[in-house]
């Protein structure tokens, strides 16, 4: 009978301890969230091409044949435009809200004509943009999200060395920018 409480005394003060280490480590780790590193990735509203070897971030382009570039947004004040043209084999977008929760995907066999037009805005931002009726919106996808800050995460695939370069090109000619 000895034994059994000894055990489990031993094994509540490891328990707790146990808590007590993993309430004290979340500080170290709770900047290091996908959310925060595409922040620390430079300015907002720009996409920012990853390279094959972690960065300061510790973000990096992990599929050989994927070139990957990120780019952090807030809808604070407008709705953000994400633009890209249509000459890569293949790519795909995906945004997040901070907490790294898929909001939205899209990839150029279901985008209209290929070409990459999405404008991501609050519900109340996206409702402005469906009465006034821009020149233009009805060419564009629009994501409606509840969250005013996000991210979104471009992929050009590249499956041989020689397009390599297209793929790179496709990238650094994509914009993230507010809506005018």
């Amino acid at each position: 009978m000895l034994r059994i409480l000894l055990a489990i005394a031993v094994g509540l003060v490891g328990a707790a301890l146990l808590h007590l280490v993993i309430v004290l480590s979340l500080p170290h780790f709770s900047d290091r969230d996908a959310y925060s590193r595409v922040l620390s990735e430079g300015e907002a509203f720009t996409f920012h091409i990853l390279d094959q070897k972690p960065d300061s971030a510790g973000l990096a382009q992990e599929d050989p044949f994927l070139e990957t570039a990120v780019c952090a947004f807030e809808l604070d004040e407008r709705p953000v435009e994400l633009t890209a043209g249509d000459d890569v084999p293949f790519w795909s977008l995906a945004i997040y809200d901070p907490a790294s929760n898929e909001v939205f995907s899209i990839n150029d066999r279901t985008a209209s004509g290929g070409r990459l037009d999405v404008i991501v805005a609050t519900p109340l931002q996206a409702t402005a943009l469906r009465k006034a009726m821009p020149e233009g919106l009805d060419r564009s996808i629009l994501v409606e999200t509840s969250q005013t800050q996000g991210y979104a995460v471009l992929r050009a695939m590249a499956p041989q060395p020689s397009i390599r370069p297209l793929a790179a090109a496709f990238l650094s000619s994509a914009e993230c920018l507010p809506s005018e």
